[in-house]
């Protein structure tokens, strides 16, 4: 299956100038977990979910409405291709230990996300999406990472 067929396109998204409060706001509001973050061409330059604002809050002792989404956005987005297959898109998401992945155009503009669950709720409407690829993709991203103390140790 190509991803186009199972991915999001209403993504709600936020700028580069926004603060965590905008993209906390719309996680809330719609029921999501991130939101990609745009520059100026609509070209993807972060992502942010609701663990980086609460983390970014917690750690900088401050308001979301006084953080910058910059601040706690992953800068390394991991994108995919409306073309690419859900097996492609799977092995992403394990190999990068990530839930979601924005689908860009040629001109590296946001068309889209797909999330594991759009991968799962693919399968469950029988589509052709291998089982045991959903079920590896959240093996690979539940797995613990060594905390920092264990990797000193």
């Amino acid at each position: 299956m190509k991803i186009a067929q199972g991915m999001t396109r209403d993504v709600r998204t936020c700028r580069h100038t926004d603060t965590l409060d905008v993209a906390a706001k719309l996680m809330w509001d719609h029921d999501i977990g991130a939101v990609p973050i745009l520059d100026e061409d609509d070209r993807v330059v972060g992502i942010v979910t609701d663990r980086d604002a609460c983390m970014a809050a917690v750690t900088q002792h401050r308001a979301l409405h006084d953080l910058p989404c910059t601040l706690a956005m992953s800068k390394q987005v991991v994108t995919c291709r409306p073309d690419d297959s859900d097996v492609v898109v799977a092995d992403l998401m394990a190999r990068h230990k990530i839930r979601r992945i924005p689908v860009i155009d040629d001109d590296e503009r946001l068309i889209g996300i797909v999330s594991l669950n759009d991968l799962a709720l693919s399968m469950s409407n029988g589509r052709d999406v291998p089982a045991k690829e959903v079920a590896g993709t959240l093996a690979a991203i539940c797995e613990h990472r060594p905390s920092a103390a264990m990797a000193t140790a």
